[in-house]
């Protein structure tokens, strides 16, 4: 029996996002990020496609490694400007009743014991439709915009995140008991204070002695997302992640990272199968192969090589613009988004790459494959994928905005449910609820679970 194919919807509070220069096509409406129309559009597509959710990118900080400055980000309008993802989660929530949301949200630079409340909030206000997709950040501008020296180093990141989460899961499911809110009317009492609990956290990142602010929410914990595919990021996602995402430009090297985040779930006492992964797509759809074909050539007219090169320059950590379009890539070890580097030049052999093979390759879409065809064609390569890289779905991504959206839903969506691989209807509950088809909150061996209605016992296990 073939497998379930799960889609994502992956955009940006910016213009253009992953396909840089692509602003210019007369049919892109990106550019119209700040008005509440668009997401509110873009939400209602999603849902009636039966997408699981809508997850929303985000950096602090800017693309400004390319020549040493800004200029060329914001001339190609890579990635900046930017606005907060957050504010556009309640909206769409209001005019959807299933679609989920991704909220990518930095955990480098806020304190958890602000940001729990922030996310429970949001739980609260979408019925626990959100998740929340952890990044640690990594540009150096957003490092030295909050006043720090410089951008902490890749490891050093990894171990304030597991600090962070033990914080975040203490406050999320440790602080109040799940019949501590009692609106007692006759007694007047709202809460029972008896059932509230100080976490008495104090680490070497944190201290957070007291309680959390919010009374628990649909999910408590949101639902978690994991990007990184660096090896300390595999054993990250391993121990937490619900959802990994992945920017695999080839079968070989999305099976294989598939492959270690599902044995690092094995290490750290979970079932790897709990742990659903997407993989980056962009696909082109036409009614027939033609004029996908034509679509594509189409979009890459506008893409820009500038401004490709700005974006993997600031994902890498190395200015690309030392380098020229024909030079082949070798691999060096960074302090950015280390898994990018890698991604080009060691995790697939079988491949020399070039700047300007890199740069056409990332122009549409970024670092994931593009999938061009008619409904049938990209049918059949999901299914292909899904079968030979244990890959759960994709988080897919535009070339032009609503466009390739509404293809996705008017075109493909069709075909995946005519060959019984794609959902018809929704499932009721929570994101994680419609994730798992199991109940909204997290269970063990996960380890936020251990935090659960701890009571006395929480001062035992603060760090």
């Amino acid at each position: 029996m073939s497998r379930e194919i799960r889609l994502n919807a992956f955009d940006m509070n910016c213009v253009g996002h992953q396909s840089p220069g692509l602003w210019r096509h007369p049919r892109d409406k990106s550019w119209t990020y700040k008005d509440l129309d668009y997401w509110v559009h873009l939400a209602k597509t999603l849902e009636r496609g039966k997408f699981d959710g809508l997850f929303i990118a985000d950096v602090l900080g800017v693309y400004d490694v390319l020549n040493g400055n800004v200029d060329a980000a914001l001339r190609h309008s890579a990635q900046v400007p930017v606005n907060d993802p957050l504010q556009l989660i309640p909206t769409m929530a209001y005019e959807t009743e299933h679609l989920g949301f991704g909220l990518t949200a930095s955990l480098s630079f806020e304190h958890p014991y602000t940001f729990a409340r922030r996310i429970s909030t949001l739980d609260h206000l979408t019925k626990g439709r959100v998740g929340w997709n952890i990044v640690t950040s990594y540009l150096n501008s957003g490092a030295l915009n909050v006043g720090q020296p410089a951008q902490t180093n890749h490891d050093d990141r990894y171990d304030l995140a597991q600090e962070y989460l033990e914080v975040c899961y203490k406050l999320w499911e440790g602080s109040w008991e799940e019949d501590a809110v009692v609106r007692d009317r006759q007694k007047g009492v709202f809460t029972d204070p008896r059932k509230v609990h100080p976490i008495g956290h104090s680490g070497k990142h944190f201290t957070v002695p007291g309680i959390h602010l919010s009374e628990p929410s649909p999910q408590r914990t949101p639902v978690l997302y994991q990007a990184g595919a660096s090896s300390r990021g595999k054993d990250f996602a391993g121990a937490h992640a619900e959802c990994i995402f992945v920017a695999a430009p080839s079968k070989a090297v999305l099976k294989r990272y598939v492959a270690n985040v599902r044995e690092a779930a094995e290490r750290a006492g979970r079932n790897p199968r709990e742990i659903l992964a997407f993989n980056l797509q962009t696909v082109v759809l036409g009614e027939t192969d033609a004029e996908a074909q034509r679509k594509f050539k189409e979009y890459r007219q506008y893409a820009s090589f500038e401004g490709a090169l700005t974006l993997i320059s600031g994902w890498t950590g190395i200015d690309f613009g030392q380098f020229g379009p024909d030079e082949v890539l070798r691999h060096r070890h960074t302090n950015a988004v280390q898994s990018a580097v890698e991604t080009f030049t060691t995790i697939d052999p079988s491949k020399a790459w070039t700047v300007r093979e890199m740069a056409d390759w990332v122009g549409v879409g970024g670092f994931g494959p593009v999938f061009v065809g008619s409904p049938s064609t990209v049918g059949d390569l999901m299914q292909e994928w899904v079968e030979e890289t244990d890959v759960d779905g994709f988080n897919l991504a535009y070339a032009i905005t609503p466009e390739s959206f509404e293809d996705a839903v008017e075109l493909l969506v069709p075909e995946l449910q005519k060959r019984g691989v794609y959902k018809a209807e929704y499932r009721q509950g929570t994101l994680r609820e419609k994730l798992k088809g199991e109940g909204p909150r997290l269970q063990a061996p996960h380890p936020a679970a251990a935090y659960r209605n701890l009571g006395n016992r929480l001062s035992k296990l603060a760090v």
